[in-house]
C-alpha cells in the first residue's frame, strides 16, 4: 500500500512541476514496473511447470509386474491395497490376486455401449480395480463371509474364478528397479482381503505384518516369508473384544512397541496391544454415519496415527469425514474435519517431519496438513498416464525420500523421487526408524 501511495505521490508532483515549468503537460513519467507474480510451488521458479505430481517425478516402468513372470503374460496385479518399503531395495507390494492383462487403452479398440457412449474414454482410467477383483462386499457394511458371492454376481453376467480374476500373488517383493525378487505365494489361501503390509519401526527382526480384513485377523510373518510367526484375532469370527476384530484396516506403533488397530471397515473402535500383540484396551463407539457429532463415536475406522512425540493418537473417522485425536490412553482431545465435500480420507500418517499425510479418494488429492489440520500442500491428478494417481490406499517412503503408492482403483504400484530443489515442507515425511536401519 505504501509504495501504491509513494508512486501517486510521485506522479502528481512530477505532472505539477511540469505545468510550472513548462506552462504545459508534463512528459509521460514510464510506468513503474508491476510487482513480481508471487505463489507457491514444490519447485520453485520452475517454468511452464504444473506441479502435477507434486515435489515428485514418477519412475516409469516400475515395478515389473506379475506380468512379466513366466507364464503369467496374461495377468497383472489386482487392486493394489497395501505398500511398504524395508529399503530402497527391499519394497513388499500387496495386492488383492491378480486380474486379466489388457492393451493399455490407446490400442483398445472403442466399443458402443449405448447411445451416444463408446468405451474407454480417452485420457482416463478405464477400468477400475477394486470393483473388479476379488472378493467383493469390500465397502462398509460388507459381510466377508459371502465375499465371494458378491464378487461372482449372478445372470449372463456372472464372474468366473480363473476367467475374469485370480487368487494369486497377493504378496511379493521387489528391488529398487522394480524387479520381482520373491513371490510370498504359500501364504495366498491364508488371506481373504488383504488389506495393509508393514514392518514395525521397532521391531529389530523385521517380522512382516499383514491385516486381513475378510479374515478379522492380522498375520506376522519372518521376513524372508519362510514361516507364519503369529496371529492377532480369531480368523473368520468377526467381534469386538480382545481377541476378535471386525474387519480391522491399519495398524500404528508407539515408541515402546505397543500398535494400535483401527477396527474398521464394520467396527467402530481403536485396539490397543502391547508390543507382544496382548490386548490392553480399546476406545470408540459406533457413530451416525456421515452426520456424527459426538466426540469418539466413528463410522469406518480406516486410519491410524502415531505423533511420538506426544503420543497422540490420530484416527480416521472415514464416514464422518473427521480427525479425531485422542491420548494414549483413549480420550478424546480434540478434531478436525474435512472441509471438502464430498470427502474419503483412505488412510492417515505421521512422518519423521511431525506432519500427518493423507489420500482422499473423491479430490484424488494426496494431501499434507500439520497436526491441527491446517493445509500444508496437496497435488495430485486423474488420469491414464504414469504419475497420476487413482484409488490411493497404501503409501510408503524409504530412506531416501522416495515415495511409494498402492492405488486400489487402478490396481497399480507406483515409485516417485523427489524432484531436484523441491521444497522440503512439500515432501511426504520420510519413516521413523528405531531398531533398524
Amino acid at each position: 500500500m505504501s509504495k501504491a501511495i509513494g508512486w501517486a505521490v510521485a506522479i502528481v508532483i512530477g505532472f505539477v512541476a511540469g505545468m510550472m515549468i513548462g506552462g504545459g503537460a508534463a512528459p509521460a513519467e514510464p510506468a513503474p514496473a508491476a510487482p513480481a507474480a508471487s505463489g507457491f510451488a514444490a519447485v520453485s521458479g520452475e517454468v511452464g511447470g504444473q506441479d502435477l505430481f507434486g515435489p515428485y517425478d514418477v519412475v516409469e516402468d516400475w515395478p515389473k509386474g506379475v506380468e512379466t513372470l513366466p507364464g503369467h503374460e496374461k495377468w497383472t496385479s489386482g487392486a493394489a491395497q497395501g505398500i511398504f518399503a524395508e529399503n530402497p531395495n527391499r519394497v513388499y507390494l500387496l495386492a488383492r490376486g491378480e486380474l486379466p492383462h489388457f492393451p493399455d487403452p490407446p490400442n483398445a479398440k472403442l466399443t458402443s455401449v449405448g447411445p451416444s457412449l463408446q468405451f474407454p474414454i480417452g485420457g482416463v482410467p478405464w477400468r477400475s480395480a477394486t470393483q473388479t477383483a476379488l472378493p467383493g462386499n469390500g465397502g462398509t457394511g460388507g459381510d466377508p463371509a459371502t465375499g465371494f458371492e458378491a464378487w461372482q454376481g449372478k445372470g449372463p453376467n456372472r464372474r468366473e474364478l480363473g476367467v475374469d480374476a485370480r487368487w494369486e500373488h497377493c504378496l511379493v517383493v521387489v528391488d529398487g528397479q522394480g524387479n520381482i525378487i520373491e513371490e510370498w505365494t504359500q501364504w495366498d489361501n491364508m488371506f481373504k482381503r488383504p488389506h495393509a503390509v508393514y514392518i514395525s519401526p521397532y521391531d529389530a527382526e523385521k517380522r512382516v505384518w499383514i491385516v486381513d480384513d475378510h479374515t478379522h485377523a492380522i498375520y506376522i510373518f519372518s521376513n524372508d516369508g519362510k514361516q507364519h510367526l503369529q496371529t492377532i484375532g480369531t480368523p473368520n469370527m468377526p467381534g469386538a473384544d480382545a481377541t476378535h476384530f471386525n474387519r480391522p484396516t491399519f495398524i500404528a506403533w508407539a515408541p515402546d512397541a505397543s500398535f494400535y488397530v483401527s477396527d474398521g471397515y464394520n467396527g467402530t473402535r481403536v485396539a490397543k496391544f502391547d508390543k507382544d500383540g496382548k490386548f490392553m484396551f480399546d476406545f470408540g463407539m459406533p457413530g451416525d454415519p456421515g452426520k456424527e457429532p459426538r466426540p469418539g463415536y466413528m463410522n469406518n475406522v480406516h486410519g491410524v496415527a502415531v505423533d511420538i512425540k506426544t503420543g497422540s493418537v490420530f484416527v480416521n473417522d472415514r464416514d464422518n469425514h473427521l480427525i479425531q485425536v485422542f491420548d494414549p490412553m483413549g480420550k478424546y482431545l480434540r478434531e478436525w474435519k474435512i472441509n471438502v465435500e464430498p470427502s474419503s480420507l483412505h488412510f492417515i500418517q505421521i512422518g519423521d517431519d511431525g506432519h500427518a499425510v493423507v489420500f482422499d479418494r473423491n479430490t484424488h488429492k494426496l494431501v499434507k496438513y500439520d497436526l491441527d489440520g491446517k493445509l500444508i500442500y496437496s497435488w495430485g491428478t486423474i488420469g491414464d498416464f504414469p504419475g497420476t494417481i487413482w484409488g490411493v490406499h497404501g503409501m510408503a517412503t524409504d530412506q531416501e525420500g522416495n515415495l511409494y503408492l498402492a492405488e486400489v482403483d487402478s490396481g497399480r504400484f507406483q515409485k516417485h523421487v523427489p524432484r531436484p530443489g523441491a521444497h522440503p515442507a512439500t515432501l511426504v515425511g520420510k519413516p521413523i526408524y528405531s531398531a533398524w536401519k
